[in-house]
């Protein structure tokens, strides 16, 4: 595993780090969730990324983390990194969503006793609320640190003025903002026009989360949409009308260079982000122990030629 330094910190992520938004809910296998953790710390994966709201329900893949904790990771709690956010819909009232300090607060608080961790590593603004002043949400952010709930803050999801008033605003109380987390994979690069050069300037690093867009960057849409798939279970996140024919044939045209360098369509996605410039850690989710070792494969090709990458970027534009 690869560890590279998080901005202008001290602190090293590994490169490839583990989410737990779906997969470590209470409707999915204990059992599993269990063994893809400890395959990931064994392999190298010390970053585990949690939010309040992850599941489904709410609250119980912090919960289930902390049972994992109990049950022998916990034993290596000084090697690992933690993280939790808060800032979407956690419960109903008007207390339960958003940036301010009572909901904050009382959010940090909850996900301490649900892991059962005495603090975070990190803990994120999860978005930009635009309700609340960014001078309360971040006066809390600051105070969680100073009170010892978190060794670091970071951002999610901000845009990119409000991130780096947000940075200002901490660096004036000796709190530096660590880290910034969003989107980021080959079909959706608007990070890189809208926040890359922000964070460069302000000293933060850089999370992506989904890094495979929800699957389409994998083999199973390269037919259709299966049967068995998010799109068809649910669609919440991506819908029916988003798998066009166009689509479709990037992504083949992406299959075949992966192809052509010894990988899976994922394992080239997860590289392609690699190599960029600004990248700290990409946030991969996995099933199973198969899945978390196929992805981690991606570290075994993670240099392009100039004429890799020309031909990706005229695929996906």
């Amino acid at each position: 595993m690869e560890y590279r330094f998080c901005g202008r910190s001290g602190l090293r992520l590994p490169v490839v780090s583990l989410g737990m938004w779906h997969n470590f809910g209470d409707t999915d296998c204990f059992a599993t969730a269990k063994e893809v953790a400890f395959e990931a710390f064994s392999s190298g994966v010390t970053y585990f990324d949690l939010a309040n709201n992850y599941g489904p329900p709410p609250g119980s893949a912090e919960e289930n983390f902390g049972r994992i904790m109990r049950q022998g990771l916990g034993s290596h709690r000084d090697e690992i990194v933690v993280a939790s956010k808060a800032g979407h819909l956690m419960w109903e009232g008007p207390y339960g969503d958003g940036g301010s300090r009572k909901y904050l607060m009382a959010s940090i608080e909850q996900s301490l006793r649900r892991t059962g961790l005495d603090y975070f590593d990190i803990f994120y603004s999860h978005r930009y609320c635009p309700e609340t002043p960014l001078e309360e949400t971040v006066q809390t952010l600051i105070d969680m640190v100073k009170q010892g709930k978190t060794l670091y803050v970071g951002l999610s999801k901000y845009p990119a003025d409000k991130a780096a008033r947000a940075c200002e605003m901490m660096e004036a109380q000796n709190v530096h903002c660590l880290v910034y987390q969003d989107r980021y994979n080959m079909l959706n690069r608007k990070p890189e026009a809208d926040h890359f050069k922000m964070l460069k300037e302000q000293g933060l690093g850089f999370v992506a989360f989904s890094p495979l867009a929800q699957g389409l960057l994998t083999n199973r849409y390269l037919n259709g949409i299966p049967a068995d798939s998010r799109i068809a279970k649910s669609g919440v996140f991506l819908h029916r009308e988003d798998v066009t024919p166009e689509l479709v044939g990037k992504l083949r045209l992406l299959d075949a260079m992966a192809t052509g360098r010894g990988q899976s369509l994922a394992q080239m996605s997860l590289s392609w982000l690699l190599a960029k410039d600004g990248v700290t850690s990409v946030i991969v989710g996995a099933s199973s122990v198969g899945q978390l070792r196929d992805n981690l494969k991606c570290l075994d090709h993670g240099g392009f030629t100039p004429d890799e990458l020309a031909g990706i970027d005229a695929v996906i534009g």
